[in-house]
């Protein structure tokens, strides 16, 4: 169920790789300045941060297969220095890489079908979905199908490599988002339209950085056979209107916002129409090839429950809490989708070494149908493990420090790289989320604080999502010093809205102390089974900011 790179595509990495390769020996020999090499390399994922390069390998859709993962280990054992950092994009970043190895990387990515094709310029970026796709029961087809038509289409597309500005898209076919869709350039949502067939809610101008948006809906039912020709309307309304004479206005969420949802829909609706659809949409036979190699196969007929999971859940505290918050349901009868966190308190969020990566293959290849995914809050997954076998699974992720039973819950902190990596910048994000972690690392205490989600960025930029946290956590530069702002309210989800700023931006040293605050306000405040937006967004501001600000009246 992972989709396979046929001859031409194989063909195509190796002969980017080479060409590549070539232009990397000319850089070496001073053939070429950085400035003339910087739009070669960051065509090939290659960007170089503050203390070396980053190589930033794409995932498409977030899945994996052992064989993919096991080289990604074994190019982050073999080229880095162990370990690689999962990110919001669903991407992995190697921080520490030479110039002299990259071709060398890309060449031992292609031999599995992994590229960096894609994850950096001012084009459409790594297609990101569902990561509970294939494996969860509330989704109407799998969006990896749509999201693999859409790689396919637009990588290399002449007409969509030079945009105004990167472009993400996201899709998803479930009732639950978790794909994040309000806060892409373009979100897409599968469902059935009144007469039962397949179509697409699109959102176009969602966006976090300088300015965040959340996406508006600007056609309801798209049928799905006209996905590709109306993006292409899209894109070309923003090649025709985007701004490229200004970095910060350069993003689709800037244009939507300038034209109105509804005009910008009317325009892109006006380009559809006068288009030749049938010349930019997929085939029949194409779709029904992609759609084959996502097509459940492996799947045992087993029951309902398992004897061996609910007797463990029963005798073993550690493991019940496991399956409380790491254990998803499957449509599956009798399997499972499995958490994997990359969050043990007092590590870097979204840090995995290359150990850890080869034991997941393992369990992957012999446990998961051979499936791994990446989700946008920097975990991994396995979605199609029995429950039998769900015990064993997490024996050996706890035996790797990989069974911190966080999903979802204070501790499972999103945290871009920030100022130990990236040139771009203006406070570290690491040691904070590291601070609160350690914090709340009590599992009972957790448990009883319940559903949080804090999400932490170095820079405006947003990579940690700030924007859409239930506490955000915004790096800021006062003359040389690392301050951070909070803002409270914010979701990514069905839910979504943009946190609104709590107050004066604080030291580094009184971040995790405010968060601690903040619970404490949540605790007191809260009614039933409220979660700490659910209180937020009925008790307001004001609480929460007296709290924190106490001591300053």
């Amino acid at each position: 169920m992972v989709y396979a790179y046929d001859r031409i595509d194989e063909r195509m990495l190796a002969d980017r790789a080479a060409e590549f390769r070539e232009q990397c020996g000319r850089r070496l020999a001073g053939e070429i300045t950085e400035d003339q090499f910087k739009p070669i390399r960051l065509m090939n994922g290659l960007y170089l941060q503050l203390h070396a390069y980053m190589l930033r390998i794409a995932i498409p859709y977030g899945t994996l297969d052992g064989a993919k993962l096991r080289a990604l280990a074994h190019v982050a054992r073999t080229y880095d220095r162990g370990y690689g950092h999962f990110t919001t994009r669903t991407n992995l970043q190697l921080h520490w890489i030479k110039l002299r190895d990259a071709p060398d990387i890309l060449d031992e990515l292609a031999k599995v079908g992994l590229h960096a094709i894609q994850t950096s310029g001012n084009c459409i970026r790594n297609l990101t979905a569902d990561p509970h796709a294939g494996a969860t029961a509330d989704e109407v087809d799998d969006p990896r199908i749509w999201a693999e038509a859409i790689r396919q289409w637009s990588t290399f597309h002449p007409e969509f490599s030079f945009l105004p500005r990167k472009f993400k898209i996201a899709v998803t076919a479930a009732s639950q988002d978790r794909a994040a869709i309000r806060v892409y350039d373009i979100g897409l949502r599968l469902h059935r339209d009144e007469d039962g067939a397949l179509a697409f809610e699109v959102l176009v101008g969602g966006g976090l950085g300088r300015t965040p948006y959340l996406g508006p809906t600007i056609r309801e039912r798209l049928p799905v056979k006209h996905l590709l020709s109306y993006l292409q309307a899209i894109l070309r309304v923003y090649n025709r209107h985007g701004r490229r004479d200004n970095l910060w206005k350069a993003r689709i969420k800037v244009l939507v916002a300038s034209l109105g949802a509804e005009e910008f829909g009317r325009q892109v609706d006006e380009e559809w129409e006068a288009s030749d659809k049938a010349a930019a949409d997929l085939p029949d036979t194409e779709l029904a090839r992609i759609r084959a190699a996502f097509a459940p196969r492996g799947f045992d007929t087993l029951p309902r429950v398992s004897a061996a999971f609910e007797t463990l859940e029963a005798d073993d505290r550690a493991f019940a809490r496991f399956a409380r918050h790491n254990v998803k349901p499957h449509k599956m009868a009798g399997y499972a989708i499995v958490d994997v966190s990359l969050k043990a308190p007092g590590e870097t969020p979204g840090d995995c070494s290359a150990d850890q990566m080869d034991l997941i293959a393992g369990l992957a290849e012999r446990y998961s149908l051979d499936e791994v995914r990446v989700a946008y809050e920097q975990n991994l997954i396995l979605p199609h493990v029995r429950l039998d076998d769900v015990p064993d699974v997490w024996r050996a992720l706890a035996e790797a420090d990989l069974a911190t039973p966080n999903i979802g819950l204070i501790s499972d902190i999103i945290a871009c790289p920030g100022l130990d990596y990236c040139a771009l910048a203006n406070a570290r994000a690491i040691p904070i989320a590291q601070d609160i972690a350690r914090k709340f690392a009590d599992p009972e205490l957790a448990e009883t604080i319940g559903e949080l989600k804090i999400k932490i960025s170095g820079c405006i930029n947003a990579c940690g999502h700030h924007h859409v946290g239930h506490i955000g956590i915004l790096g800021v530069d006062k003359k040389g010093e690392e301050y951070y702002q909070l803002t409270l309210g914010g979701s990514g989800e069905d839910d979504a809205s943009i946190g609104q700023i709590l107050g004066p931006a604080l030291p580094a040293d009184k971040v995790t102390g405010a968060v601690d605050d903040l619970v404490a306000v949540y605790l007191r405040e809260r009614q039933g089974s409220e979660r700490f937006l659910d209180t937020y967004r009925r008790a307001g501001l004001a609480p929460f900011k007296e709290a924190v600000y106490a001591e300053a009246h």
